[in-house]
């Protein structure tokens, strides 16, 4: 009853700015988040035992209640599913297969995901997929797709044609788009000589790997870039640059990783500048503390920033947002649980901007209208229609959903050894 009060309120004060409240619950109804499956278990997935994470994949921290096999990992993502509102898609690594069999990466076939389909059609939820291009010996160099080596390039590239063949699989099972995203660790350390042929190699490889025949409404490819990687701090092969241009010259998506550029650039500014000549991007959203670090995404100024990027023009109808972040150091179900969280927020605080008046103030130059009012709406209570969207949503309100994760991870977590 207090958070109906508490809404009726609220709604009175965000209508008096011509803002339609309800009109923004029902657009973030439809809106889908991409949960990455690797915030579960570390990324160290289903395929191979005792791995060691490489290509500047860490994680730190021992939380106890990692995901040890399909089973767990899915059993934690309904319970952290149940306290997140709407309908949603998870993002998956090629290393989370389940095969019976011993197979090799360049090996995957559809049928060794039929568990994570039949949990997906379960939970009405759409899949999403990468190619697991780091942490397997034939990474070892340094270098995948772009290698010099033709075993070693052959055989990434086989993984990746295989990885689009199952991302159609998915969109056909699950009868939602499947986004499948492109990321390389391919560099060097120290100074090179050659900064042309790696790229060379990278894109006469990934015009090898996108000449395989999928359906291309049903499956998305994104590519994604970085500024550099632990192990390639001096030269990476997949820049922003090199992303950029293959991927408009050959009509792909963008991926933007919040945390793959310069410590002091932001993602939220580049959304439309490169949605201006793609049809569709991908976003990878974390909190990048000291640059690429993955922290939990938090309600901060940038991911405000990037939901007002999405909201204010529309774009958010072209973009498909995904999650990627990993914290070994807290309950791994309260971190999906937290970010998912905070993303929903931070769109439907987009979405209770009264964007049309702000946009009629900037276009007459009235610039202090304009800061006067972005600075007023802070301070509005749009946390109280957000508690009642998750009581429509029917999950828990506030902090109500930590105490239901504790009891998990007392329950189920805290056994596994």
């Amino acid at each position: 009853m207090k958070t109906k009060k508490a809404y009726q309120l609220a709604k009175a004060q965000y209508a008096a700015l011509g803002v339609d409240v309800d009109s923004a619950i029902r657009q973030l109804k439809k809106i889908k988040i991409s949960l990455h499956c690797w915030q579960g278990d570390d990324v160290n997935g289903f395929m191979f035992k005792d791995i060691e994470l490489s290509g500047g994949i860490q994680t730190t921290g021992n939380y106890p209640g990692k995901a040890r096999t399909g089973d767990e990992l899915r059993q934690d993502l309904d319970v952290a599913l149940s306290m997140i509102p709407g309908k949603h898609k998870l993002n998956l690594h090629a290393i989370y297969a389940e095969p019976d069999e011993k197979v090799d990466l360049d090996e995957l076939e559809p049928k060794h995901f039929e568990k994570w389909v039949e949990w997906a059609k379960k939970n009405e939820m759409g899949l999403d997929f990468n190619p697991t291009c780091f942490s397997h010996p034939m990474a070892d160099s340094g270098f995948t797709i772009s290698s010099a080596d033709d075993n070693v390039r052959k055989f990434w590239i086989e993984h990746c044609k295989r990885c689009r063949i199952i991302g159609e699989y998915f969109a056909k099972e699950t009868n939602q788009k499947s986004v499948i995203n492109f990321w390389f660790p391919d560099g060097y350390k120290d100074t090179p000589i050659d900064r042309d042929a790696p790229r060379r190699r990278m894109a006469s490889a990934l015009d090898e790997v996108f000449s395989v025949k999928v359906d291309s409404k049903r499956v998305v490819d994104a590519i994604e870039s970085k500024v550099f990687g632990i192990g390639a701090e001096s030269y990476t092969v997949g820049s922003n640059e090199f992303i950029m241009g293959y991927a408009v010259k050959n009509k792909k998506s963008v991926c933007l990783d919040a945390g793959h550029f310069h410590p002091t650039e932001v993602i939220s500014d580049k959304i439309p500048s490169v949605l201006l000549f793609t049809n569709e991007m991908l976003l990878h959203v974390s909190r990048p503390v000291r640059w690429d670090s993955d922290h939990v995404v938090t309600f901060d100024d940038e991911l405000k920033a990037i939901a007002h990027s999405l909201i204010r023009t529309g774009l958010v109808k072209r973009t498909h947002i995904g999650l990627d972040f990993f914290d070994a150091s807290i309950n791994r179900v309260a971190a999906w649980v937290i970010g998912t969280r905070n993303m929903l927020k931070a769109l439907l605080y987009a979405l209770l901007e009264p964007t049309e008046m702000l946009q009629k103030l900037e276009l007459e130059g009235d610039y202090t209208s304009r800061l006067a009012l972005t600075e007023e709406l802070k301070s509005y209570p749009f946390n109280a229609i957000w508690d009642y969207y998750c009581e429509m949503m029917g999950v828990p309100v506030r902090e109500e959903w930590l105490a239901l994760v504790k009891q998990y991870e007392d329950e189920v977590l805290s056994k596994r050894v």
